[in-house]
C-alpha cells in the first residue's frame, strides 16, 4: 500500500507539473483513484492522459548491445531502445549512442534482447543505417579476433570499419569545394551545416550539434556524406592516387580514319626520322590498345624531340593514361591464356587437394607462373556465383595485379584498401555487400562484409607484413584469413616462393594441402647467385669504397650490354653512426636510445624511430675533438659512391626517403621500367614483387646484418629477403646474375640461398627450432610494458612476470629490456611465454595475462603502464 501511495504522489506531481492545465480535474482524481487500484499500469495511465503514444513498446523492455570503438574492457555495453526506434534497430547497424558525460559515438548493435542489466541504462538516441553494415560473420570474426589475439572487441571495429562509418563528437567534417555553393537540393538541417562548412572550411561534430541545436546530429552528417557536400578530415589525409604514363595516339581525324595519313606519308617522305617514328607507332599499335611514349621511342630508335615534332605537326598527340606498375609479386603477369603444362599439373593438383583440406599451399620459385594458376581457380569461383578475396600484404603492390585482373575480369573486379578515398571505400563496401565478384586487397580487406566468400588467395604468404603491429588488434592476415574462410565454408590457397616455416610444416603434418611448382615458366633458369667475400678483399686492398671490384666490373659490363642493375641495401640514410674517433661519442636521439642516422641531401641527424632531428656537430660535444666520423652505410651512400665509379650512369633511389608517397614511389619506377634509370639503390623496397624485364645483375651489399640479427627467425628472414631480391634478376629474356658481398660467405644461410635449397634450410631451422622450443613446435606469446619512468615500467613487468610464473612455471621468460631500451621516451619491458601446442594451456594463459595485466594498471601509480599482448608474433 505503501508502494501505491508513493506511486500516486509522484504521479500526481509528475502530472502537475507537465499537464495540469491541459488535464480536467476529473480526469486526474479518477488517475489518482487508478493508481492506487490493483490494476495499475504506468502505459495505460500515461495513454489516458495524452503522455504516451498509441502504440505499446515491446514488454518486457528492450536493450541492444551496443560495440562502441573504444579500447574498453567490457564486450558491449546495454542501451535501452526507445519504442519509437524498436522497428528500426536490428544486429548490424549502427545506432548513435551516448557515453561518459559528454561524448557521443556510432555503435554498431550486437544483440538485441530483453535481459535487464543491473545498472541504469541510457536510450540510444538515433539509428544510422536502414540495412546492416555489418552482417552475422563479421561479428563473429570480431569476436574471434578479439579472443584469439587478446584484445577489446572496441579494437577490432575500430580496426575493421572504415572512418566514415565510425563517427563521434570529435569527427572533423570538411567542406567538398567540388560540390560548390548551390545548395538547394539540401533540406534545412543540411543547409545549415553546409553553410557552416562553406564559410569555416572545418567543423567538428559537437560544432554541428551546436549549429543545429540538436544533440543528434548523425543522420544529418551521414546524409551530406552520401551526397558528397563534405568529408571527415582522416580521409583526406591520404587519397589513392593512380599512376599515370605519357602515352601516344593518332591524333584526329586520323585516328578515326587511318585512310587520311596517305598524304602525311608523302609530306614525310623528306624527314626519315620522323617517318620511322609514324610507322613504330602504326606497327605497334596493331598489336596493343594503347602505347606509352617509350615504346615507340625504343621501337623508332629515334629522340625524343621527333616525336615532338610529330605533335606539333598534328599527327600524333601525347596524352596521360592511368596504369598500374607494380607487379603481382615474384610471378610474371602473362595474359590468361593456355596453361603451361606445369600449371596444368598444379591447378589439378590444387583442385584434388581442396577435396580433402580446406588450405593449400602452393609453393613456386619465383617466376613459375603462380598467377596465371590463381586467374584460373578465380574464374571456375565466378563461374559458380560466388566471390574470391585476394590479399596482398602491401598496399603499393596491388596496382598492377588489380589491373590485371580487371583485364579478365572487367567490372567484377575491384581494389580495397586504407588509402583509397571515401568514395572508393564506400563503393567497394556496398559492393562486397552486394556480391562483387572478386576483391583485390591488403589486409584490411579481410573485414569486408562479404555474402558469398567461396575462395581466399593470400600472396606471398611468408612476408611479415600480413601481421599487424601496432595498435591493436595483433592479428596475422593470412590466419585470419583461414578463420574467415571456415566461416564461409570457403578455400584458402597461400602462394609464395620463400614459404614460412609454420605454413611449410602444417602441410608436411597432412594439415594443409602441399602443391610444389620447381621451375620458371617457359624454363627460364633461376638466376647465378655468386658469394664476394668481403674478408678476402679487404686483406688484398681490392675494395673500392664499399665495393668490390667484381660488383663494379659486373655493373660496367651490364651497362655496356645495355641492361639495368639494381643494388639492394636494408638501411637508409647515408650513414647509421656518427662517432667521435677521439671518446668514443656517438649522436644519439634525445627520445630514444639509438643512435642517430645522417643523412647528406638534408644535411640532418635523424632518429628512425620517432623522428626527432638535429643539426650534426663540428666537433664533438663531449671533448671538443674535430675527429668526427660516419661509420656504415645505407642507400644514400651508395647512390652518392656510385657516382664516382660510375659517373655516365643514371642512378635511383627508392627507399623510405625518395618514396614516401605514392606519386614519388611510380615515379621512380616508372623512370627504371622506361630505362630512364640505369641503377635502382634500395631497401627492401626493391624485393617486393618488382618485374623488369631489363635487369640483367642484382648486388647484395651488407647481406650479414640480416643473418646477424639477435631473432630466431633471423636465418628464415634473411633467406626469404635474398631469395625474393634475387628473384628480380633476369625474370624474361635471360639468366641473371646476382652478387651477394658478405663478410661470412660461409654462412649457411647464404650457402642454401646460393644454392636455392629451400629444403636444407627447412631442415637445419627445423632442428634448431626443436632443440630450443621454437614455433612451429610452440605457440609465443610476447607482452612489453612501457613507461615513462623506467623504474615502473621493470616494477610492472616484474610484477607481472612472478604472477604469470605462479601459475605458468618455466613456460615464462623474462622480462627483459627489449633491442631498444626506450622509444619515444618510453621504457620497455619483455617478457616471453613459450607454450605447448594444447588449446587449454593457450585458453588458460590468455585469461591469466589479461586478468594480471588489468591488476597492473589498477595498481596505484602505475594507471600509465602501457601493455600490449601479441599473440603468435612474427
Amino acid at each position: 500500500m505503501r508502494l501505491r501511495y508513493w506511486i500516486c504522489k509522484h504521479w500526481a506531481k509528475k502530472l502537475d507539473t507537465r499537464n495540469r492545465d491541459r488535464i480536467p480535474s476529473a480526469t486526474f482524481l479518477w488517475t489518482q483513484k487508478y493508481v492506487l487500484s490493483a490494476e495499475f499500469d504506468f502505459f495505460e495511465v500515461e495513454k489516458i492522459i495524452g503522455l504516451h503514444p498509441v502504440s505499446r513498446p515491446p514488454s518486457p523492455m528492450t536493450y541492444a548491445d551496443i560495440i562502441l570503438p573504444l579500447a574498453l574492457p567490457k564486450r558491449a555495453y546495454t542501451y535501452a531502445v526507445p519504442d519509437e526506434l524498436f522497428a528500426d534497430i536490428r544486429p548490424g547497424v549502427r545506432v548513435e549512442v551516448p557515453f561518459g558525460k559528454n561524448k557521443l559515438y556510432s555503435g554498431v548493435v550486437d544483440r538485441i534482447h530483453t535481459e535487464t542489466p543491473d545498472y541504469r541504462t541510457r536510450p540510444i538516441l538515433a539509428v544510422l543505417d536502414e540495412v546492416a553494415v555489418v552482417t552475422e560473420h563479421q561479428l563473429k570474426l570480431w569476436d574471434w579476433i578479439a579472443d584469439y589475439y587478446c584484445c577489446t572487441l572496441g579494437e577490432v571495429m575500430t580496426a575493421a570499419l572504415p572512418s566514415h562509418l565510425k563517427l563521434t563528437s570529435e569527427t572533423k567534417l570538411v567542406f567538398n569545394p567540388a560540390y560548390g555553393d548551390d545548395f538547394s537540393e539540401l533540406d534545412a538541417d543540411e543547409y545549415l551545416l553546409a553553410e557552416a562548412m562553406l564559410l569555416q572550411s572545418e567543423i567538428t561534430i559537437d560544432d554541428a550539434r551546436k549549429i543545429l541545436n540538436k544533440k543528434t546530429v548523425f543522420p544529418v552528417v551521414q546524409r551530406l556524406l552520401l551526397k558528397g557536400v563534405l568529408s571527415l578530415r582522416e580521409d583526406l589525409q591520404e587519397k589513392y592516387r593512380p599512376k599515370k604514363v605519357l602515352a601516344v595516339r593518332l591524333a584526329e581525324p586520323y585516328r578515326s580514319n587511318q585512310e587520311l595519313l596517305r598524304p602525311v606519308f608523302d609530306e614525310l617522305a623528306k624527314h626519315e626520322r620522323q617517318l620511322e617514328t609514324l610507322l613504330a607507332f602504326l606497327h605497334l599499335s596493331r598489336s596493343r590498345p594503347w602505347l606509352r611514349r617509350q615504346e615507340v621511342l625504343d621501337k623508332a630508335g629515334t629522340s625524343e624531340s621527333t616525336l615532338r615534332t610529330l605533335v606539333k605537326k598534328e599527327v600524333l598527340e601525347l596524352y596521360e593514361r592511368e596504369v598500374s606498375r607494380i607487379a603481382g609479386f615474384e610471378d610474371e603477369l602473362v595474359e590468361a591464356g593456355e596453361l603451361s603444362t606445369r600449371q596444368r599439373r598444379a591447378l589439378t593438383e590444387i583442385q584434388v587437394a581442396f577435396r580433402d583440406k580446406s588450405t593449400v599451399l602452393l609453393h613456386g620459385v619465383t617466376g613459375s607462373g603462380k598467377t596465371r594458376v590463381y586467374l584460373e581457380l578465380m574464374r571456375e569461383v565466378l563461374l559458380q556465383g560466388g566471390q574470391v578475396l585476394y590479399l596482398l600484404p602491401e598496399i603499393a603492390l596491388t596496382t598492377q595485379i588489380i589491373s590485371r585482373l580487371q583485364r579478365v575480369f572487367g567490372a567484377d573486379a575491384a581494389v580495397y584498401h586504407s588509402k583509397i578515398n571515401y568514395n572508393e571505400r564506400v563503393e567497394v563496401w556496398r559492393a562486397a555487400v552486394s556480391g562483387k565478384p572478386v576483391i583485390l586487397s591488403a589486409r584490411s580487406g579481410l573485414f569486408l562484409p562479404f555474402q558469398n566468400l567461396q575462395l581466399i588467395i593470400v600472396d606471398e604468404e611468408h612476408d611479415p607484413s600480413f601481421k599487424q603491429y601496432d595498435p591493436a588488434p595483433r592479428y596475422h592476415a593470412r590466419d585470419t584469413a583461414i578463420y574467415l574462410a571456415n566461416l564461409y565454408g570457403a578455400k584458402v590457397l597461400l602462394g609464395t616462393a620463400t614459404p614460412a616455416l609454420e605454413t611449410y610444416h602444417n602441410a608436411q603434418q597432412g594439415k594443409f594441402g602441399l602443391v610444389e611448382m620447381p621451375e620458371r615458366f617457359g624454363g627460364l633458369a633461376m638466376p647465378e647467385i655468386r658469394p664476394v667475400d668481403l674478408r678476402e678483399q679487404h686483406k688484398t686492398k681490392q675494395m673500392q669504397s664499399i665495393f668490390s671490384p667484381t660488383l663494379l666490373e659486373s655493373l660496367k659490363t651490364a651497362l655496356t650490354n645495355g641492361e639495368q642493375a639494381i643494388l639492394f641495401q636494408n638501411r637508409r640514410g647515408y650513414s647509421p653512426i656518427l662517432e667521435c674517433q677521439t671518446c668514443g661519442w656517438t649522436a644519439q636521439c634525445r627520445h630514444c636510445d639509438v643512435s642517430l642516422t645522417f643523412h647528406k641531401l638534408t644535411n640532418r641527424l635523424r632518429c628512425h624511430y620517432c623522428g626527432y632531428v638535429e643539426q650534426p656537430p663540428a666537433v664533438c660535444p663531449a671533448c671538443s675533438s674535430g675527429k668526427v666520423t660516419l661509420l656504415g652505410f645505407g642507400t644514400e651512400k651508395i647512390e652518392d659512391e656510385l657516382k664516382i665509379f660510375l659517373p655516365d650512369a643514371r642512378i635511383g633511389r627508392l627507399d623510405l626517403d625518395t618514396a614516401g608517397t605514392k606519386s614519388s614511389l611510380t615515379t621512380i619506377l616508372n623512370d627504371f621500367e622506361e630505362k630512364r634509370l640505369d641503377i635502382l639503390v634500395g631497401t627492401q623496397m626493391v624485393t617486393k614483387g618488382l618485374d623488369f624485364d631489363n635487369v640483367g645483375i642484382v648486388g647484395v651489399l651488407g647481406a650479414d646484418q640480416l643473418t646477424r640479427f639477435p631473432d630466431f627467425r633471423a636465418g628464415e628472414r634473411a633467406y626469404q629477403l635474398l631469395t625474393q631480391v634475387a628473384g628480380r634478376a633476369g625474370r624474361k629474356h635471360k639468366r641473371g646474375l646476382v652478387l651477394i658481398q658478405a663478410w661470412d660467405p660461409a654462412h649457411p644461410v647464404l650457402q642454401e640461398v646460393q644454392r636455392g635449397d629451400f629444403h636444407s634450410h627447412l631442415q637445419r631451422e627445423m632442428r634448431e627450432r626443436q632443440e630450443f622450443f621454437y614455433p612451429p613446435f610452440s605457440r609465443l606469446i610476447h607482452i612489453t610494458l612501457q613507461h615513462k619512468d623506467e623504474k615502473i615500467a621493470y616494477l610492472a613487468a616484474d610484477f607481472l612476470a612472478k604472477a604469470l610464473r605462479h601459475s605458468m612455471g618455466k613456460r615464462v621468460l623474462g622480462p627483459v629490456q627489449p633491442h631498444v631500451p626506450r622509444v619515444r621516451n618510453y621504457y620497455g619491458q619483455e617478457i616471453l611465454l613459450k607454450l605447448e601446442k594444447s588449446a587449454p594451456v593457450l585458453r588458460a594463459a590468455k585469461d591469466l595475462i589479461l586478468k594480471t595485466a588489468e591488476a597492473v594498471t589498477s595498481k596505484p601509480g602505475w594507471g600509465q603502464v602501457r601493455v600490449a599482448v601479441d599473440v603468435d608474433p612474427v
